[in-house]
């Protein structure tokens, strides 16, 4: 029997629950959350306890994802529950089209009408948002989050870490650091160093953190 143990009850979580729940691939579906006292009974899927209590249900529930949108605790997180012996899956939504040769880390996510083109690979921990576009030979690295509408062309390689607003579009064979924050709406034409923050039509930086304690 497949169960799956959803870390965090918040928007992105729900999302995240109904993706799996349309899959049908698990028997039952429940959330983690440290707000469970207030949550429990008031969502669709039963809100059973606190992220700390994930080892008292290591034993009854198969597999475990994370679900929340900053990186460095999504992927903190699934380093613990993969310790706590979980199965770290890949959701998918069904109405997202996947290309049977690109290859998904564990704990990434897919969700309604994304689009992950041919040879894309995607690492461990990435959400690729509603109705998003990975196309052919792009390369994420972990944790990074490609936000709703967001349009990648073909061999994007995107590092650690990084966020891609909302509605942004980046042209074919760009490099974008780690650590990144791309506004919502800007067009990336140029490559994009580690740790700075663009904006804009075509994107410029707005803010650097590099070499920064």
């Amino acid at each position: 029997m497949s169960r799956l143990l959803v870390l965090g009850a918040g928007g992105h979580g729900k999302v995240l629950a109904e993706a799996a729940e349309a899959s049908g691939r698990w028997d039952a579906i429940a959330m983690l959350d440290d707000r469970h006292s207030l949550l429990n009974g008031s969502l669709r899927w039963p809100v059973i306890g606190s992220i700390d209590d994930c080892s008292v249900f290591s034993s009854e529930w198969s597999d475990a994802i994370v679900a929340v949108g900053h990186s460095v605790t999504r992927l903190r997180w699934l380093e613990m529950v993969e310790s706590l012996g979980f199965a770290i899956p890949v959701v998918v939504h069904p109405s997202a089209w996947v290309s049977p040769s690109a290859k998904i880390a564990g704990g990434t996510v897919i969700m309604a009408n994304a689009t992950v083109q041919a040879d894309a690979r995607l690492g461990r921990g990435c959400i690729v948002n509603t109705g998003a576009s990975v196309d052919h030979d792009c390369r994420l690295g972990a944790g990074v989050h490609i936000c709703p509408g967001v349009h990648l062309g073909g061999e994007v390689v995107i590092g650690d870490g990084s966020w891609l607003g909302i509605g942004c579009s980046v042209i074919h064979c760009r490099t974008i650091g780690c650590e990144v924050m791309v506004a919502a709406g800007a067009t990336v034409i140029d490559d994009i160093e580690d740790g700075m923050t663009v904006a804009g039509v075509p994107a410029r930086e707005i803010i650097s953190r590099r070499n920064k304690s």
